[in-house]
């Protein structure tokens, strides 16, 4: 099955590139894309889309509170587009359940993957974001009520989650740690109940505010 998207941005030109490139994809169907985050809502309770390519600006709700009430388990999964000088507006999004960060001129091949990855229930982060953004918002010394997990991590896990808070993907940091790919998606998804992180991105941004990705081993 195709998956589905509806985009909101109110830059009409960005709106139509958007849609230009994703139903150039055979198992990408773009059902709408609106101008602000009130039809956002309108379109994702009308068409039930896999995923909202969300912008951040927009007239109205902007894209921070569009994510905030779409917090039910049942809601699409949302990418965030945005430009880099809005990083504290980003960090925000990630922690209202974001499945994914590009910048607006991101390539056609990282669009493409964005949606497909967070359709699969998974999340990519441009790089360009995500490292940068994490380490310069994380405090400089870990917070006395940071979330702590429901069991310690392994040494492994550590490692693991160190590697995805530098914005590695899954084959990468296989290839670091010399461990197999299955291997990379079972750690992540431990870590991910220890955290209860309802993604990696999350999971990512407790690396750095834990102090963890500025560790080595």
């Amino acid at each position: 099955m195709a998956i589905s998207v509806v985009i909101a941005d109110d830059q009409e030109m960005v709106r139509t590139g958007f849609r230009m490139i994703l139903e150039s994809q055979p198992d990408i169907e773009v059902l709408a894309d609106v101008v602000d985050g009130e039809a956002a809502l309108a379109a994702v309770a009308e068409h039930r889309p896999d995923v909202l390519l969300l912008d951040i600006r927009m007239p109205g709700l902007d894209g921070l509170e569009v994510t905030r009430r779409l917090s039910g388990s049942d809601r699409p999964r949302i990418v965030i587009v945005t430009t880099f000088d809005l990083d504290e507006y980003v960090h925000a999004a990630l922690h209202g359940g974001a499945s994914g960060f590009l910048l607006k001129d991101a390539s056609p091949a990282m669009l493409v993957e964005a949606v497909r990855a967070a359709a699969a229930g998974d999340a990519l982060v441009s790089p360009a974001i995500t490292v940068r953004l994490l380490r310069e918002l994380a405090p400089r010394t870990p917070p006395a009520g940071a979330r702590r997990p429901s069991e310690p991590l392994t040494e492994r896990e550590r490692d693991v989650v160190r590697c995805l808070a530098r914005g590695m993907t899954n084959a990468e940091i296989a290839r670091e740690l010399y461990v197999s790919l299955s291997t990379v998606k079972t750690h992540l998804a431990n870590v991910q109940a220890k955290l209860d992180a309802r993604n990696r991105v999350e999971i990512a941004a407790w690396a750095w505010e834990s102090g963890l990705a500025a560790t080595t081993t």
